[in-house]
């Protein structure tokens, strides 16, 4: 038995020593940037031979599903936060989803959301913070976004709240923290839940304290743009044992057990519960208290993530380096573009540079997209610009029209800055994976274009 143990584990040990030197052979021997012709990306996976070693290590394990890397980047999460609980889901949508559906958990009580109540948020986002709202039975109110710094308009708070107002959920816009104190403040006067959408913000501070621990609950995500990455994943953030319970059950398909993958009778009750209708000493393993999901991720993105993790520092400082550089190089473009600004008193973590052609400049957002795209820079816009013109949504208020129904949301005043976002402004890369060449191709190729 011994001998095979042995073997075993001195084969892992090669395997993982050849990952890490993968890892370093991919390092090393990088191909060098030739401007035009390498792409300049928005964003990226960053990863180097301490990512490799855990994946080969977790994959010789083959323990696929939840495990004790997944229990390890749960804890060590949870800590880098300064959070009680961080719950580990599939992606940064599913966080999202997870949150709204654990505001409706019975464990809330009179607390607890209910179809029809509604949640202030904003258009000018991504859509995956808005969806699960009407998934889910809730009616969004869209109120404005302030620029340059590109997040919800604080000043519409009270004239967006009525009697069915039950929550605020909005994102930290690029890393950008929106005004908590001021969001904070208004929720605390009305009774309100608050969720921040903080999956663009990870390491973000306002007024010294990190973004994602203000709220009842936070979401993160892990996809490759983002500030860490697993490939796909997410978390949900909490301070609240309550809230924990209701995450933990709905993305464990809403089970009411609490075991970890592969573990029983953690409860020493398994076989005593009555709950119910069913039949007493009905196994807790298959006792469900919500009608939940299965949105768990694997051991091997835990894996990854921890390595990530551990280097998530580094990551936040190289972007605020690199945005506090095209901040100050292009600032001498300020006549035909507005520049991104910080909310007073943050310490973005930025995921990207916002940059809007100003109203009577000599060419449109399109022109300049198309000159930096043409030249290989990639450009983004602010997700759905505004969300109330996608598809998805002028598809579902028609639909509502003729069957004779009223809109599922609000709309405070004009939305106008929104509309200017969908129009007029893009963003470009500050992920770690740019170098000094990167930046100063894109710097110029945006200056050449501006003064042409």
């Amino acid at each position: 038995m011994s001998d095979w143990k042995d073997e075993e584990r001195r084969l892992t040990a090669e395997i993982v020593e050849r990952a890490r030197r993968i890892g370093r052979l991919r390092r090393e021997n990088q191909e060098p940037f030739v401007p035009g012709k390498t792409p300049v990306r928005y964003a990226g996976r960053v990863y180097g031979e301490e990512e490799l070693a855990n994946l080969a290590e977790s994959a010789v394990e083959f323990w696929l599903t939840a495990g004790r890397w997944h229990r390890r980047l749960e804890e060590e999460l949870a800590a880098w936060y300064g959070v009680a609980h961080a719950r580990m889901v599939n992606s940064g949508s599913s966080a999202n989803l997870l949150a709204v559906a654990a505001l409706g958990s019975h464990l809330l009580g009179d607390r607890a959301l209910r179809p029809g109540d509604e949640v202030i948020t904003v258009a000018a986002g991504f859509p995956t913070t808005v969806a699960p709202l009407l998934q889910l039975g809730l009616s969004p109110v869209f109120v404005d976004v302030t620029l340059p710094g590109y997040n919800l308009d604080v000043s519409r708070l009270e004239e967006a709240r009525s009697p069915r107002t039950r929550a605020v959920m909005a994102a930290h816009t690029l890393g950008n923290p929106f005004d908590l104190a001021a969001v904070k403040a208004f929720c605390d006067r009305h009774g309100l839940w608050l969720v921040e959408d903080n999956c663009d913000a990870a390491g973000s501070l306002f007024q010294g304290r990190k973004t994602g621990t203000f709220g009842d609950l936070a979401t993160l995500s892990f996809y490759p743009p983002h500030h860490m990455t697993m490939g796909e994943g997410g978390a949900v953030l909490t301070g609240d044992d309550t809230l924990q319970r209701a995450v933990e059950s709905i993305r464990d398909w809403g089970r009411d057990c609490w075991c970890q993958p592969g573990v029983d009778n953690t409860c020493k009750r398994r076989f005593d519960w009555q709950l119910g209708d069913l039949p007493r000493g009905y196994d807790h393993k298959y006792v469900y208290s919500h009608l939940g999901y299965n949105l768990k991720i694997t051991d091997l993105q835990a894996a990854v993530g921890v390595a990530q993790l551990g280097r998530l520092d580094e990551f936040v400082r190289i972007r605020r380096e690199n945005w506090a550089w095209l901040r100050r190089e292009l600032d001498d473009l300020s006549d035909v573009l507005l520049l991104p600004e910080p909310t007073p008193g943050t310490e973005p973590s930025w995921f990207g540079f916002m940059i809007s052609v100003r109203e009577g400049a000599p060419f449109t957002r399109e022109a300049l997209a198309r000159h930096l795209e043409g030249r290989r820079i990639q450009t983004r816009m602010l997700f759905a610009g505004n969300l109330l013109r996608q598809p998805a949504l002028t598809g579902l208020a028609a639909r509502e029209q003729a069957a004779g129904r009223g809109l599922p949301w609000r709309v405070v005043g004009e939305l106008t800055a929104t509309d200017a976002v969908m129009n007029r402004a893009l963003w470009v890369g500050v992920y770690p994976g740019l170098t000094a060449e990167m930046r100063a191709y894109v710097a110029d190729e945006i200056r050449r274009f501006a003064r042409r």
